[in-house]
């Protein structure tokens, strides 16, 4: 695999139509960008069905390329088995350096597997259903739902009497925000932070955002409504953070700690 900077490892991106809503295609393709640069990108359906209609008006606009696979049994996904023969001819090529497999189907976890067992980075993208096993079988996995935070987010308003209120979708984020992390969450961290520490203690937020993953690939601090893994921590009471300098002016290194 290519040990430059993850921006340039080549990725084959791989889209299951059948199971994923093409209303995050763009934010898809952008989180995409923070693991590697997407050299290839095909999308796998019956494209005769209406099922997949939406897909069709982004396709081009995106550079996606779409791969035509027949029903040819009533109630039998037929483009599993198409992704995964296109998967391993692309694996032997030695073309890329991983892939990015975008289905909530566990049907791809055995596939999951082998590209890994190959040497290959593999990243998954699906919804929030996406069964365990094909999660787990990730270096990497994203949910969707939290590719699209503006949505939740965003500054909504409306007038009433004349005056301009926020909707109760921003409030609900921010509720969402000041809930308190789950107990098992903050556990995830506090040991992974006993497992990299030096003798004072103290653990290199790199580090540990990085044993995070191999422990849970669907760990992201944008689930709990963060956008850095630093701001989680910090959102609790749990843990001592100390920013160090470093030889490059402006950059500072982010250190953590457990609370004794």
């Amino acid at each position: 695999m290519n040990n430059n900077d993850a921006s340039d490892l080549r990725l084959a991106v791989l889209i299951d139509a059948d199971n994923v809503p093409y209303s995050y295609v763009k934010e898809m393709l952008e989180e995409i960008t923070r693991y590697g640069t997407p050299t290839l990108k095909r999308i796998y359906g019956d494209w005769t069905q209406p099922t997949v209609s939406g897909w069709k008006n982004c396709l081009l606009e995106n550079a996606i390329i779409p791969i035509q696979q027949y029903s040819y049994t009533y109630g039998k996904n037929s483009t599993d088995s198409a992704m995964i023969i296109d998967a391993m001819d692309i694996l032997y090529s030695n073309k890329v350096d991983g892939f990015c497999i975008v289905s909530s189907d566990s049907d791809f976890t055995r596939l999951a597997t082998r590209l890994r067992e190959a040497g290959m980075k593999v990243i998954g993208i699906g919804e929030k259903k996406t069964p365990a096993p094909f999660i787990a079988a990730c270096e990497k996995f994203i949910y969707l739902e939290i590719l699209k935070p503006h949505m939740e987010e965003k500054d909504e308003k409306k007038t009433v009497k004349g005056k301009t209120v926020r909707t109760e979708q921003k409030a609900q984020s921010k509720i969402r925000k000041n809930t308190p992390l789950p107990k098992d969450v903050i556990r995830l961290i506090a040991n992974s932070i006993d497992i990299v520490a030096d003798d004072e203690g103290w653990a290199f937020l790199g580090e540990i955002g990085n044993l995070i993953s191999k422990k849970r690939p669907d760990f992201d601090s944008r689930n709990y409504g963060f956008p850095k893994l630093s701001d989680l921590i910090r959102s609790t009471d749990m843990f001592e953070t100390d920013f160090r300098d470093t030889n490059n002016k402006g950059v500072k290194h982010i250190y953590i700690r457990n609370r004794t």
